[in-house]
């Protein structure tokens, strides 16, 4: 079992930055694939980025590059979003998620979510 707190949502103006942090706690973190998805009110739970237990591969959506960058701290057991540039299209509540496969950007491949945290951007 893991257990995924996330933290560090807010509300910022468009071009501003938030990062976003995820806690996990229970089986052995360093070994799961984590992975960041969002969902805005009425629309579907979409995928955001993905890093695999090393850190040393990860994934973006398309809205993502360039301005989200995915980290993780196997120390710390804490999984990073930092997001850039942020844009009023990026307003959702932020879910951090694990895997037990690979890096996957569908979110009935992760076993594991977290709770959510609000980013809201104001134009």
């Amino acid at each position: 079992q893991v257990q995924l707190v996330e933290s560090g949502g807010g509300s910022v103006q468009a071009g501003g930055s938030l990062r976003l942090s995820c806690a996990a706690s229970g089986r052995s973190f360093s070994s799961l694939p984590m992975g960041w998805f969002r969902q805005a009110p009425g629309k579907d739970r979409d995928f955001v980025a993905a890093i695999r237990w090393g850190g040393s591969s990860t994934r973006y959506a398309d809205s993502a590059k360039g301005r989200f960058t995915i980290s993780r701290d196997n120390a710390k057991n804490t999984v990073y979003l930092q997001m850039n540039s942020l844009k009023p299209e990026d307003t959702a509540i932020y879910y951090c998620a694990a895997s037990l496969g690979g890096i996957r950007s569908t979110p009935n491949e992760y076993e594991y979510w977290g709770q959510g945290t609000q980013v809201t951007v104001s134009s």
